[in-house]
């Protein structure tokens, strides 16, 4: 019978699975952070690692939907776009009318994310489902993000149609995406992990035109100021 005892030698702690982890375009992040500190102001791009997501699937208003709520303390989307919650934590996007992905970035994914949401759904239809290694989230900002992504992406982006708290389903170049405007100067970009490496490489050659040497930190101050202003008017 083979030996099935471990010492405590070779047991794999949670802190040690931590170090192990590497996000989809962490390979790409000197690239990003160089592009960046280029860019100054007026666009940046990074990685948001092993961000919270939980795929959701039950209908607004059923009895599974008002144990969702219940469970995250938030309602659920009812219309395409829409975002509920903390942008700058948990929040709910609506993916279609009875899809909505959970996500959390002010923190990393562990083990066990939807055990409470799977308890208050027992004896209910619906689903809770941990997609953190599904998408990473690519976060781009400063006053020109948004030419940057109206490059390649076909969707409407000007903030009468687009607005701050705003999330589709879309495409950049080839590439299907989810696309969160989270605040005025930022959006998150949520490719698939298989996705990744295109996707960042796609962003920075994007950006090229607005790095320099990195006099844009100075430059980039009066573009900022502007564009947010040119956010906040929407007539």
């Amino acid at each position: 019978m083979a030996d099935t005892t471990y010492s405590t030698d070779t047991l794999v702690t949670l802190e040690s699975l931590e170090d192990l982890r590497v996000s989809p375009a962490a390979h790409l992040a000197e690239a990003m952070t160089d592009a960046s500190a280029a860019g100054g102001r007026r666009v940046a791009l990074r990685e948001l690692p092993f961000s919270v997501q939980l795929g959701l699937r039950a209908e607004p208003d059923s009895a599974s939907g008002r144990a969702l709520e219940d469970v995250f303390g938030l309602p659920l989307p009812r219309r395409v776009g829409e975002v509920t919650g903390d942008g700058a934590g948990l929040h709910i996007l609506w993916l279609s009318p009875d899809e909505f992905l959970a996500v959390d970035v002010s923190r990393q994914q562990q083990p066990g994310e939807t055990l409470v949401a799977e308890a208050g759904l027992e004896g209910l239809p619906g689903q809770a489902v941990d997609l953190s290694a599904n998408r990473t989230i690519l976060q781009l900002s400063g006053s020109k993000a948004r030419e940057v992504l109206e490059k390649s992406c076909r969707a409407d982006l000007h903030p009468r149609a687009f607005g701050v708290g705003t999330a589709i389903v879309t495409a950049l170049g080839p590439v299907p995406v989810i696309l969160h405007h989270s605040s005025v100067l930022e959006y998150r970009v949520y490719p698939r992990a298989s996705f990744a490496d295109f996707t960042v490489r796609w962003l920075l050659d994007g950006m090229a035109e607005f790095l320099d040497d990195g006099e844009s930190a100075e430059v980039g101050a009066g573009d900022a100021g502007r564009a947010s202003a040119r956010e906040e008017d929407v007539g």
